[in-house]
């Protein structure tokens, strides 16, 4: 098994390097945790297309629609960022 690329990359990590890491890993999570307070106040996880069924004592919610545009923002956002970037 060849062991290069990112197993390389991160078993020569040193500790200010995984501390970095560390920092970038928490402000992605909060982050995402304020984009899901702002999008829930938004109606984001509510649109029409969402499937919701509740009968007695059993509740499903998938949310189709919110999926769809949550993917389609993110796709718009990586490919600006990455070719600002290039």
């Amino acid at each position: 098994m060849r062991r290069d690329g990112l197993y390389r990359t991160l078993t020569s990590m040193t500790f200010p390097d995984l501390g970095k890491l560390l920092v970038i890993a928490g402000l992605l999570i909060a982050a995402v945790g304020g984009a899901l307070i702002v999008g829930r106040r938004l109606g984001i996880g509510r649109l029409p297309g969402d499937i919701s069924v509740s009968s007695n004592g059993f509740s499903l919610f998938f949310p189709i629609v919110t999926c769809v545009v949550i993917s389609v923002a993110l796709t718009v956002i990586i490919n600006v960022l990455l070719r600002l970037f290039r």
